[in-house]
């Protein structure tokens, strides 16, 4: 899951290096363009694409959330998919194998929205991967043409997120 809609957005080309190291894996990128949450929406039911997103995180062996960092927190895309998941049936999120991670355009890389989302992932149970951290700075600067992390020591710790997240896999 990317926190971001934009096609070209540095946190979807983390996603995309985080699948490619996690490897061997099905993979499939989360669609958040979801309508805004609103109860009188849910009293007619549960949007189709928001009950896709819900059957997908079910599915799912393992999830990884990559954030932007709008405004020292997590974007209105991710948390509006957050909260609509959750009135879904069936409780997706409950011990599912969660890492998150991040990029972003100021020097912190994202540090802010991370706990954020860590906050915002604590009512749905999830098994979330307590580390390493990763957060990429300067995110704009941070990838090949195509789309691959350049810096030696964001690969590793990459590496070792999806070590973690493949270790509780059961």
């Amino acid at each position: 899951m990317s926190g971001s809609l934009r096609e070209n957005a540095t946190n979807r080309m983390l996603v995309g290096e985080a699948a490619r190291v996690f490897d061997p894996a099905e993979f499939a990128m989360a669609n958040l363009d979801l309508p805004l949450f609103n109860a009188d929406v849910e009293q007619v039911g549960i949007p189709e694409n928001v009950q896709v997103l819900a059957d997908q995180i079910t599915a799912a062996d393992a999830v990884v959330i990559s954030t932007p960092e709008y405004n020292k927190s997590i974007s209105g895309v991710l948390k509006n998919a957050l909260d609509w998941v959750s009135r879904t049936s069936g409780k997706p999120w409950a011990g599912k194998p969660v890492a998150i991670m991040s990029a972003a355009a100021g020097r912190s890389g994202g540090e802010r929205a991370q706990f954020a989302l860590r906050l915002c992932m604590v009512p749905f149970r999830a098994d979330l991967v307590p580390g390493p951290e990763l957060m990429i700075a300067s995110s704009r600067s941070a990838f090949d043409g195509d789309g691959r992390l350049e810096n030696e020591r964001s690969q590793k710790t990459l590496g070792d997120l999806m070590q973690e997240l493949k270790a509780r896999i059961g």
